[in-house]
């Protein structure tokens, strides 16, 4: 529920200051948020497998291009986030991951 909520307001801030990023209302971010996390919990993990080799050439910096791969994903189904371009998906995957890194190490203190 946390991580929902985290994602939720990560992408509504991210839309209100760089334009890639189109959130229509709060609850559209949330339903996001949902569609986020399922995608995070069931596809992530398929595609950080398959893509393990390069992980491994490229130290685990190819994650950011899975992280990025699904959050594209996740905009593809129409709860009303929306992305223009690569821009917006790097943003948009950029934001999330670092306000939801800042949420985790705020709840373990």
């Amino acid at each position: 529920m946390l991580r929902v909520a985290v994602s939720a307001v990560a992408v509504l801030a991210a839309s209100q200051i760089f334009p890639q990023l189109e959130v229509a209302s709060l609850e559209q971010a949330i339903a996001f948020g949902v569609v986020l996390g399922v995608f995070n919990a069931f596809v992530r993990p398929i595609l950080l497998l398959i893509t393990l080799p390069l992980n491994l050439v490229t130290l685990g910096l190819f994650t950011l291009v899975v992280n990025a791969v699904v959050f594209w994903l996740a905009t593809q189904v129409p709860v009303g986030v929306r992305v223009h371009g690569l821009g917006g998906v790097l943003i948009g995957t950029l934001s999330v991951s670092l306000v939801s890194w800042l949420a985790s190490r705020a709840s373990q203190k």
